[in-house]
């Protein structure tokens, strides 16, 4: 974000801009038809969670022994992935980093999306999610549930205000240039802009609040998934039992968020034609934060694998030996090699952090990001401390049910349904800070 108030537009750029950006505000048939398959398939995935409602948990694979399933690792991946936002526009914008300008309103929509859909994901969870309010009502401040679902709100309240302040100036801008658009669309752009009309004191006030919020999200960030980390290394259960839960859960969700951003910048590149503005340097530079994120959780794999099996305490050894060469094995050595180690060397390599390479290796990433947090969550669960005896075989090793699939799905496709009307809805790239000029000579008016 730049910190000159006195922001300044060509007018000749502002209109080659504005042009090219507002562009892909429209309503088409392509919106509807994409809109119209997005919304057939989540109501196949809310009959799916109305049959949960109304037979209960027991039409998943959850039981005694594995109570957290594809549920909850759903919900730490969504946590994961949310934290973009504070990486891309809080930590490298208060830095200083000019070419994330382009990238940062991508970064926030992700935020936007997967925070806000996190806590349904909980709720999914839940059997008896009529029983929500009692966490606001009755909730114990002991309880790392309570803080869980406190800061994700939190995070998320955060994360819209930031992608909303930011937008204010393309709101005013966009008053007048979104001719043969719905009335509705028009009349929302000159509520939202609350009549801003691109004055000094103005963007003094825009670039103060943008800094508060940037400079109160990265706590926030911090604490939304250190939190989550909480939820599992309070428990003495092998697998979870683990000091460097929180920074190992921090630089994961850095991986997935990062890998994301890259995936939607280049959906966005090659359908909205904005290869202008999101271009081959951009997709270089924010590979090499790829790398950098991705080296850091290298580094803390091998620590939470490398210490248990180095003492091999007995309960520990009957977890990594499960991964490592058990019923997981395969999963496990996907999501390390093929997830994490092969991309460490291709993104080393310049002709792979081109667009298209490098969303390949990012969409693998996310995959596996995923995969992760199935292990993360449900092999430690499969191996208490007390023997199973005399269990239904399901409770011994846990298998998701197509209706469980189904749901943990549809909270994925509502993910896409924000992303979609927010980028059709708003410039998916900030109008006002890639037309800014710092030239005093060339500033005019915009009508």
């Amino acid at each position: 974000m730049s910190s000159n108030h006195n922001i300044s537009f060509n007018s000749a750029r502002l209109e080659k801009v504005s042009a090219d950006l507002f562009r892909t505000v429209r309503i088409n048939k392509s919106f509807m038809a994409w809109m119209g398959f997005l919304g057939l398939g989540l109501a196949a995935c809310l009959y799916a969670y109305y049959t949960q409602l109304r037979d209960g948990l027991v039409v998943t694979g959850l039981g005694d022994y594995t109570s957290w399933g594809m549920y909850i690792a759903h919900f730490v991946f969504f946590v994961a992935t949310s934290l973009v936002g504070m990486l891309i526009s809080s930590v490298l914008g208060l830095i200083g980093y000019k070419w994330i300008k382009p990238i940062t309103r991508i970064a926030e929509i992700i935020a936007v999306a997967f925070a806000a859909v996190a806590g349904l994901v909980i709720i999914s969870d839940m059997g008896r999610p009529d029983r929500l309010p009692y966490v606001f009502l009755f909730g114990r401040v002991q309880s790392p549930i309570f803080w869980d679902v406190t800061v994700v709100t939190t995070y998320f309240v955060l994360s819209l205000l930031l992608y909303y302040v930011t937008l204010i100036p393309d709101l005013a801008i966009g008053r007048t240039r979104l001719t043969g658009r719905p009335g509705f669309l028009v009349k929302a752009y000159d509520i939202l802009s609350v009549r801003f009309s691109h004055n000094p004191l103005q963007y003094k006030i825009l670039f103060r609040a943008i800094r508060i919020l940037l400079v109160l999200i990265v706590p926030m960030a911090f604490a939304i998934h250190t939190v989550t980390s909480w939820l599992f290394a309070v428990n003495p259960r092998a697998g979870w039992d683990s000091t460097i839960f929180g920074p190992y859960f921090l630089s994961g969700a850095f991986v997935a968020g990062t890998a994301a951003v890259i995936i939607a910048m280049y959906f966005y590149r090659k359908n909205y034609r904005l290869s202008e503005y999101l271009t081959d340097d951009h997709f270089d530079k924010i590979g090499k934060l790829l790398f950098l994120v991705s080296l850091v959780y290298l580094y803390f794999n091998l620590n939470e694998y490398l210490v248990p099996a180095y003492k091999l305490k007995k309960f520990d050894a009957i977890h990594i030996r499960e991964l490592f060469s058990g019923h997981y094995a395969v999963m496990f050595y996907f999501t390390q090699v093929a997830g994490l180690i092969i991309p460490l060397i291709l993104l080393l390599l310049k002709p792979l952090r081109r667009p298209l390479p490098l969303t390949l290796i990012s969409a693998v990433m996310v995959v596996a990001a995923w995969l992760k947090r199935y292990l993360i969550v449900v092999p430690a669960q499969e191996h208490p401390y007390l023997p199973i005896q005399f269990v239904p075989e399901k409770f011994v090793v846990y298998t998701p049910t197509i209706t469980e699939t189904a749901i943990t799905i549809g909270s994925l496709l509502i993910v896409l349904i924000i992303i979609t009307i927010l980028s059709k809805l708003f410039p998916v790239v900030p109008v006002w800070e890639v037309a800014a000029e710092d030239d005093e000579k060339s500033k005019t008016s915009i009508s």
